[in-house]
């Protein structure tokens, strides 16, 4: 099910989400200029969230030996364990990658911030993805595969927009089907399917139905953004959607 937009009103601009959008396709950009696959490899590693520097960070700071190519350092600093969590949501693994999430923080993006306001969409969206990459490395404690990109706090904007916004309409590609949904349903079954594959990779890690995807990032993202949408506060007079 792919969403091509929605019926939302909003407001305000979205200077917010225009600026996110920007920066994370500025960070892409700089990714491809980098002169070749070691470099790059090597920027990946320092800022995509690797899980493991955590545990390493954690034991002293010391890398073994056997790990010390692949992560290109002989010690761990707090900087480098934790710092991460926020860099790696502004990092791509392809053009693909990249325009899959900016175009779903487009659709979705601009009525949760004409919601909480310019600044509080901001730390809203921050908040969104360290938490969600926080429930990646919980789930993937010692491992030495670097995670990035933005789905997470995007995840977090969707369960936003799934609470206050459920009965918006989505124009949704589904198949050969161009259908008008509810986004409770789109966002759901979104949702649904990310827990799901979680839990089965969780089950049987050898599977191939992983993909690469950090599917417990964008559950915990989807959560932490159900949850804090119910405590910030919402801008006076905001309208309410209602179909």
């Amino acid at each position: 099910m792919l969403p091509l937009k929605d019926d939302a009103p909003r407001l305000t601009t979205p200077y917010i989400n225009y600026f996110l959008m920007a920066a994370n396709v500025i960070v892409f950009l700089y990714q491809i200029t980098l002169p070749g696959t070691r470099e790059l490899n090597s920027f990946i590693m320092q800022f995509g969230e690797v899980p493991g520097k955590i545990p390493l960070w954690l034991s002293g700071g010391e890398v073994p030996v056997q790990y010390v190519h692949d992560l290109g350092a002989r010690y761990i600093t707090a900087g480098a364990a934790f710092l991460p969590i926020l860099t790696s949501m502004f990092l791509h693994g392809s053009p693909w990658h990249l325009l899959s999430n900016m175009w779903v923080l487009y659709i979705f993006g601009d009525n949760v911030e004409d919601q909480l306001g310019h600044f509080g969409y901001l730390i809203f969206y921050l908040v969104a993805g360290i938490l969600a990459m926080a429930t990646h490395v919980a789930f993937n404690f010692y491992s030495l595969v670097p995670s990035v990109g933005a789905s997470g706090a995007i995840a977090g904007v969707m369960g936003a927009y799934f609470v206050l916004f459920p009965t918006a309409r989505v124009l949704t590609w589904f198949f050969i089907f161009f259908l008008w949904l509810p986004a409770w349903i789109v966002l759901g079954y979104w949702f649904v399917v990310q827990f799901m594959t979680g839990a089965a990779n969780a089950i049987a890690p050898t599977a191939s139905t992983g993909g690469g995807i950090a599917f417990w990032a964008h559950v915990g993202g989807f959560i932490a953004g159900v949850v804090m949408i119910k405590l910030l506060p919402i801008r006076p007079r905001r309208y309410r959607y209602s179909g």
